[in-house]
């Protein structure tokens, strides 16, 4: 958009930008030319540059805090992150020299906070004794380091076939009521119930109140807040707030990042996120392109994504692993964010409205679901029993239509389908129910090594769940060296097999 035109001005307004040559520090002084739907048009300030705070004396003599988003000439657009009521033409501003900054550190750990750092969970003032920019440059090439280390999210079907491992950015991404939010959360309770110190910050960007508040009451519920923090906004704050909240999380994230520990963040979800963004942007008169988003869209989430990484071990080897949520309508994966962003991530995690509706959960689509870290990111005893999982899954999907036609097809086919469907019920998992790896690593072991090809399709989880309740019971040894993650050894696996061949027997003469 041109510069504002001064003799298009009212008297008022005009007298105002006059009264500006008398301030002592003319270049960081402005005034207010326009107001509106949260955005403000500013004359002067020369000298403000990108994201930089502002502050607008409103008419009841209070500051409102603004930051610049368009830089003109002589005019600027900022973005209120207050209610606009107060603040009227002519309205003088001043610079802060600013960015935005949020309160960062452990005093955040087990808070509920707004993207400015501001609490709003009743436990007090945050008394963090640093804070970090909103924006921040990513890592560099030499700064980081190959992904190497496990995320474990306790899902079977994601650490078997998608593993994640620490500093990567992994998406999940589906239809809305598909289970996106669950993933993420079960992923948080694991890595609360294993142990591995990794910190959880949860962004809801623009969900329901209510919702947040369930997911806090959960997590509260089972322990995991004292190693979480939640950035919250709901659909109520204006745009401004929702474009900052996954900036502000990353901002966290890097403290824990940067000195050499581990956090993973989620980002519920960025389609709301780019619409936050496309909203204003739109208001502040910038061109709109495809879908009517602006040009910048990709570089929206590219900088925020790229802050997640894996740091070199001369940086202290810490990491900020990502796990970004996008919507899709009728699964459409093609879609302007959704394209954009798979190809920001390192993978992603598709999970499928149909497969949901027909009760498999966590409905994740094999074909189209991938990571592109891949066996690197996977402890050694999943990664030993998991190699060909996914090749007989997707076999089973290609063939599952001719399984009506059972009669007709040879041993083989029949086996495979046979194979696929027991292996498709192993998988199912109810919702906060994270597997540890020797459960994930003994129920692979016999899946794969055909041990329940024998029992009925509907008594297979109930097998299971005998086979994990005996080797509870009677191999606490064989658990705890499955649970180191190293490749079992053929004594393990003997331990496995026998204790899952007699249970297994046992259900299979009763059918």
């Amino acid at each position: 958009m041109s510069d504002v035109n001064i003799k298009e001005l009212s008297a008022d307004i005009r007298k105002a930008i006059a009264g500006l040559k008398d301030q002592p520090d003319v270049k960081n002084v402005g005034v207010v030319t326009r107001v509106g739907d949260g955005v403000a048009w500013i004359y002067g300030l020369r000298e403000c540059g990108f994201n930089e705070v502002i502050e607008i004396e409103a008419a009841n003599g209070e500051k409102v805090t603004a930051f610049a988003l368009n830089l003109g000439e002589n005019e600027i657009g900022a973005v209120l992150l207050g209610s606009d009521l107060g603040i009227k033409a002519g309205a003088k501003v001043a610079l802060t020299g600013r960015t935005i900054e949020i309160p960062v550190g452990p005093e955040l750990i087990g808070r509920v906070v707004n993207p400015l750092g501001q609490p709003l969970d009743d436990k007090g003032p945050i008394k963090a004794k640093k804070t970090g920019p909103i924006e921040n440059a990513a890592p560099g090439v030499l700064a980081r380091k190959s992904v190497h280390e496990p995320l474990m999210t306790g899902i079977a079907a994601i650490d078997t076939m998608v593993p994640i491992g620490r500093g990567q950015r992994e998406l999940i991404i589906g239809d809305r009521q598909t289970g996106k939010t669950a993933v993420a959360l079960d992923t948080m309770i694991n890595q609360y119930r294993q142990k591995t110190g990794v910190i959880n910050i949860y962004v809801a960007i623009g969900q329901k109140a209510s919702k947040v508040a369930r997911l806090i009451s959960r997590l509260e519920r089972d322990g995991v807040m004292e190693q979480s923090i939640v950035v919250t906004t709901s659909a109520a704050d204006p745009a401004s707030m929702l474009y900052l909240a996954p900036y502000a999380g990353t901002a966290i994230g890097e403290y824990f990042r940067d000195n050499g520990q581990h956090a993973l963040i989620i980002f519920d979800d960025l389609t709301k996120h780019a619409n936050a963004y496309r909203q204003m942007s739109l208001l502040l008169r910038r061109p709109p392109g495809r879908e009517a988003f602006p040009g910048d869209v990709f570089y929206l989430h590219s900088r925020l994504l790229e802050r997640s990484a894996k740091l070199s071990d001369k940086l202290g080897a810490g990491s900020l692993t990502a796990l970004p949520i996008i919507e899709t309508q009728a699964g459409d994966i093609s879609a302007y964010i959704p394209t954009n962003v798979i190809s920001i991530t390192d993978g992603q995690i598709f999970l499928e409205t149909n497969l949901f509706y027909q009760g498999i959960r966590p409905a994740i689509a094999v074909g189209t679901s991938v990571s592109r870290v891949g066996g690197s990111a996977q402890t050694k005893a999943v990664k030993s029993v998991a190699g060909s999982l996914r090749l007989n899954l997707a076999q089973f999907r290609e063939l599952a239509a001719f399984a009506q036609f059972s009669t007709d097809l040879d041993a083989d086919t029949k086996h495979r389908i046979d194979r696929g469907q027991r292996l498709t019920e192993l998988l199912k998992q109810p919702q906060y129910s994270p597997y540890s790896i020797w459960e994930q690593t003994s129920l692979l072991m016999a899946a794969t090594n055909g041990v329940f090809d024998k029992v009925p399709v509907k008594d297979v989880r109930k097998v299971a769940g005998l086979m994990f309740a005996d080797l509870k019971r009677n191999h606490k040894k064989t658990i705890d060296k499955l649970n180191e993650g190293d490749k079992p050894s053929d004594e393990i696996k003997d331990v496995i097999l026998k204790v899952a061949g007699t249970i297994a027997k046992d259900h299979e003469e009763e059918k």
